[in-house]
């Protein structure tokens, strides 16, 4: 099979300007995951999907060449899933190929490195399906206890029963992440969604599954970046 690595990365982040170049733990935030993509040896074709000169040339300065930018799906309503599918378009256009896999890889997960991509890759192969999300397990945030809370902070909870229930007695949950989702192309395009018919989730560690989308996520993931001393 042919796989190919799409990282999505548009250059209108609202919450954090630029946010997929800013500097993280020295380096712009997105060639961390060109490295790992690079470092996971599993791809025919690592395509970096931006509409953003300037985020294509810190990819060229990686090592990845970005013949185009993004024609379509910029906006910050389209799914990714869109971004994706028009890369994976534009790409089989320019080169004149075909691609059977697609790993889509957000640039805003810098903790996930090379050995989740190829250990996510791996479990996809083997579980025969057409999507797999990564997701990570809830911790000491026990979603069974999350409330809505009023304008005088009363609280209304979700799970009102699990409030009965000792923590340990009470069911694990996942949460899906952007570091590593799979697709079969074909289905891909024809169903539009990674969340299509027979998707499963595969879980990794939350300090790999990490998700930045504001400063304090930002600072988060440098902690833990640093703590874990992370190779890519």
């Amino acid at each position: 099979m042919k796989v190919v690595a799409v990282i999505p990365a548009r250059g209108g982040s609202r919450r954090i300007p630029h946010k997929n170049i800013i500097e993280f733990v020295g380096k712009p935030l997105i060639e961390w995951t060109i490295e790992a993509a690079i470092a996971s040896q599993l791809f025919d074709k690592i395509i970096v999907s931006t509409d953003d000169v300037a985020i294509a040339k810190v990819a060229e300065e990686c090592g990845i060449e970005v013949p185009f930018l993004r024609q379509a799906a910029s906006d910050d309503i389209t799914p990714v899933s869109m971004a994706t599918i028009e890369a994976i378009k534009q790409a089989q256009n320019y080169w004149n190929d075909e691609y059977d896999v697609v790993v889509q890889l957000m640039a805003n997960c810098p903790t996930r490195g090379s050995q989740e991509i190829v250990d996510s890759y791996n479990h996809f192969t083997q579980a025969e399906v057409n999507y797999q999300l990564s997701c990570f397990k809830f911790g000491f945030m026990n979603p069974w206890w999350a409330a809505r809370l009023d304008e005088s902070s009363k609280p209304a909870f979700i799970f009102p029963e699990s409030l009965q229930m000792r923590s340990q007695d009470l069911p694990d949950l996942y949460c899906p992440t952007g570091a590593i989702w799979i697709a079969r192309v074909p289905n891909l395009i024809k169903e539009k969604t990674f969340y299509g018919q027979d998707h499963i989730f595969y879980p990794i560690g939350w300090k790999e599954a990490l998700d930045i989308d504001n400063r304090e996520d930002l600072e988060l993931a440098a902690i833990i970046f640093k703590s874990k001393l992370f190779k890519v």
